[in-house]
């Protein structure tokens, strides 16, 4: 019986240096076992396993065959002789290409990759060096540099170092700057017809027309491509609506996204970020939430950009449980809201009117690591400063200081305007001697208008003056927001010559008269006793609106009738700014009261109602009738509480049903055209001997009862300024 044994052979560590080319990174030879036999020469021997191919099984057994019987002798090495020949040959001349050394891609470790829902994207090509890489880079930046021209562009082509072959030409069109030369290079290439035009040839000229939000010259390469079945892949797609959202074009985008939708491509991250800001833009948020809906049902997981956009959207809206929202959905996902993310819902908070999550927001914000910037201090200070909260205003411009967090002109400039509003005069002194201090944020322009406004509102002359005189010598423009502010101050302390120079110093440096401007010359010429100081006020306004003084003279001649005044002041107001409207006409009322005239005092208040200027002067319901005032002039709070005591008087003589309760709004004082107006009105109600009394749950409100306002009506006949 013969005796088996099956010997394996593997490679001799000690030859290390030997090339063993079946290790290759690019293809790997199947290791393959084989059995040798020995037996007794008393059996026959049995032919070896065959290495060879099936096809040539019979031939390679056979030679095997005779070789073992002409040599019986042979040693194991020598019998292996063939099998080494035949397994660890040569490779052959066409592997050298897969042998070579594959280039290396290098990842930003700081940049993580970004996710793509679909790779519907243009295949990169096999990496290959190019040796021509160097001069062509060096033409491509002679393009660059050469004029922008048609013929110097293709004068300039025509020295192009190596042959345009597809590669080169990409890495040329992806050097190009300019996006007119790109435009152009593309537009050569495809003359040239050298090789077929691919996705990614339009993909980075389009690309390149995007930053000069070229969307017309985009969609007619898109179209080119679809005419030429050229595949429209993700990256065309998202910078064809990105390209229309910059270019607020939002129905073009719109159209482009449902288009891709039909072709079943997914869209990626970009894609939806743009196409959600758009919808949000669009005021469409019954579409931006089924969007996300959508894209969420897809397995796309928005980033803090879609977050960013849902917030703003919510946040001009002023929704605030869209906005709790967007932080539920960012909670749930696991998304950590980015710097970006916080100042959008912050801001959203500002516009919702809630301060106080606004200030949990940020200390969230800064509790979790996160250091802010000047946008997101700038949107907390406005937030403050336009709820009123004065002390936490205050407690956060220490934070600053002490934390050292960065300053901006936006943000000092804010906090200066924020303390204008709420009257804080030495807070703002200190807070500008600070920008002073500073390097980097000296005082400009806006600073000194912000302390005008400060000084002018506080009655400070002195230092509203003092501060004309060093933007004077610093070379500080004073722009028309700091001239109204100190017209205004000026006028407020009948200091009329100094008023008159500094609006001619104004007008010399270049600063034009708007309505604000004219508004406040105006109410300054409401403010003269003195026919003379009156004349210098009226010289200027005739610089700046020489209808508005052909008004005021038009309704100091009691000789014209109501509608040659109607058609006048139709004239004026019509060319007027619409926030300007209502306070000129305020101006216009206290002129004539001032003169005794208050006839005309009673037809521009009925003018001014019929053209809409005192939308909200009366509300009624069933159980209270409501004058409001707050938005009027003193004059011209006193003239509405007139005629609405005359109306009242003849509703109660013709026994018309009345209401419970009446009442009249004043204001606490707060607002800029109602200082002091509660404590004048309520000098007018006593002289008129109205029955109103003050309201003691409420600041700045007046009552009457029904029963109160029959009884005052029985017990005088109306006066004549009632019945005017």
């Amino acid at each position: 019986m013969a005796a088996t044994s099956a010997v394996h052979f593997t490679v001799n560590s000690s030859e290390t240096k030997r090339p063993i080319f079946f290790t290759s990174p690019f293809r790997q030879i199947p290791t393959k076992r084989f059995n040798l036999s020995c037996r007794s020469t008393k059996s026959p021997p049995k032919s070896p396993p065959d290495l060879a191919e099936p096809n040539s099984k019979n031939n390679k057994k056979k030679n095997d065959d005779n070789n073992n019987k002409k040599n019986p002798s042979l040693s194991l090495s020598e019998q292996l002789q063939p099998l080494t020949s035949t397994t660890l040959s040569n490779p052959p001349k066409d592997q050298s290409q897969l042998l070579s050394k594959p280039k290396s891609i290098w990842v930003n470790p700081a940049k993580p990759k970004r996710s793509v829902l679909s790779l519907q994207r243009q295949k990169r090509s096999l990496y290959s060096y190019n040796p021509q890489v160097r001069d062509l880079r060096q033409f491509a930046h002679k393009l660059n540099d050469c004029d922008a021209s048609q013929s110097a562009f293709l004068a300039a082509l025509e020295e192009i170092p190596h042959p345009p072959t597809r590669e080169n030409a990409l890495l040329i069109l992806n050097s190009l700057k300019p996006w007119q030369k790109t435009h152009m290079f593309f537009n050569w290439v495809k003359a040239q017809n050298s090789f077929p035009m691919d996705t990614i040839f339009y993909n980075v000229t389009m690309k390149s027309l995007r930053f000069g939000r070229q969307f017309q010259l985009i969609e007619e390469l898109a179209e080119e491509m679809v005419s030429n079945e050229i595949e429209l892949d993700n990256i065309t797609y998202s910078t064809i609506i990105t390209c229309a959202k910059r270019s607020k074009l939002f129905d073009k985008a719109v159209e482009w996204f449902e288009r891709m939708y039909k072709t079943g491509l997914m869209p990626d991250e970009v894609t939806y970020s743009a196409i959600l800001d758009v919808y949000a833009k669009l005021g469409k948020v019954e579409e931006v939430l089924s969007l996300y809906e959508r894209g969420r049902a897809s397995g796309w997981k928005p980033d803090p950009i879609a977050f960013s956009v849902l917030g703003k959207m919510f946040g001009e809206a002023g929704d605030y449980d869209g906005i709790r929202y967007v932080l539920q959905e960012m909670a749930a996902l696991g998304v950590q809201p980015n710097l970006v993310v916080y100042n959008t819902l912050l801001e959203a908070m500002g516009k919702a009117g809630k301060p106080g999550l606004a200030r949990s927001l940020f200390e969230e914000m800064v509790g979790s690591g996160l250091k802010p910037n000047e946008k997101t201090l700038t949107a907390l200070v406005k937030i403050y400063g336009k709820a009123r909260w004065a002390r936490d205003a205050l407690e956060l411009w220490e934070r600053m200081r002490s934390n050292e967090w960065p300053m901006d002109f936006i943000l000092y400039n804010t906090l200066l305007n924020m303390c204008a509003d709420l009257g804080l005069e030495e807070e703002a002194k200190k807070l500008f001697e600070d920008m002073k201090q500073s390097e980097h944020c000296r005082p400009d322009s806006w600073s000194y208008t912000a302390m005008l406004n400060i000084f002018g509102s506080g009655g400070n002359v002195d230092g509203a003056m003092g501060l004309f005189e060093e933007m004077s010598e610093l070379g500080i423009e004073l722009n028309v927001m700091g001239c109204t502010c100190l017209i205004q101050c000026l006028g407020k302390a009948r200091r009329f010559s100094d008023m008159v120079r500094v609006f001619g110093v104004a007008v010399e440096r270049g600063v034009k008269p708007d309505d604000r401007l004219c508004g406040c010359l105006l109410s300054v010429v409401s403010l003269c006793e003195k026919t003379e100081d009156e004349d210098k006020v009226l010289s200027c306004l005739q610089q700046a609106n020489p209808k508005l003084v052909t008004l005021v003279k038009v309704l100091q001649d009691k000789k014209l009738g109501f509608e040659t005044i109607k058609d006048e002041f139709r004239d004026v107001i019509s060319g007027t700014s619409v926030e300007s409207r209502r306070p000129f006409c305020n101006c216009l009322i206290d002129i004539c009261r001032n003169k005794n005239n208050h006839e005309r005092a009673h037809e521009l208040l009925y003018l001014g109602t019929l053209y809409g200027l005192y939308p909200g002067l009366h509300n009624k319901t069933s159980r209270e009738w409501c004058l409001d005032v707050r938005s009027l002039s003193i004059g011209a709070a006193h003239t509405a509480l007139e005629e609405w005591m005359g109306t009242l008087y003849k509703i109660v003589q013709r026994e018309e049903a009345l209401p419970e309760l009446f009442s009249a709004q004043t204001g606490t004082g707060t607002h800029k055209f109602s200082q002091g107006l509660a404590h004048s009105f309520a000098s007018h109600v006593e002289k008129l001997a109205a029955p109103f009394r003050k309201s003691e749950e409420k600041a700045g409100r007046f009552v009457a009862t029904r029963e109160d306002l029959v009884s005052w009506v029985q017990s005088q006949a109306p006066s004549t300024a009632i019945t005017a």
